[in-house]
């Protein structure tokens, strides 16, 4: 079975999958990195103007094979 890997980058610091997921193919990939960014989506601060991340699964070789962005941008509009 193949190993994937899921990096991680908020806009600030990277985090890069040093143990990565064991998965059938790049369609279970694709839905293992949607359920990681449909986590950080819920968990994302409601006080704060923009929040952008970036995930990008990669094979055991490091080639990115597929790339997720997830991003929120709030205004306050006068009333």
């Amino acid at each position: 079975m193949p190993r994937y890997f899921i990096d991680l980058h908020d806009g600030t610091q990277p985090l890069k999958d040093e143990v990565g997921f064991d998965l059938p193919d790049l369609p279970a990939a694709r839905a293992k990195v949607v359920r990681i960014m449909s986590a950080i989506a819920r968990d994302m601060l409601p006080d704060v103007e923009r929040q952008d991340y970036v995930a990008g699964v990669r094979d055991d070789v490091g080639k990115v094979l597929y790339r997720v962005r997830l991003s929120l941008a709030t205004e306050m509009l006068e009333a």
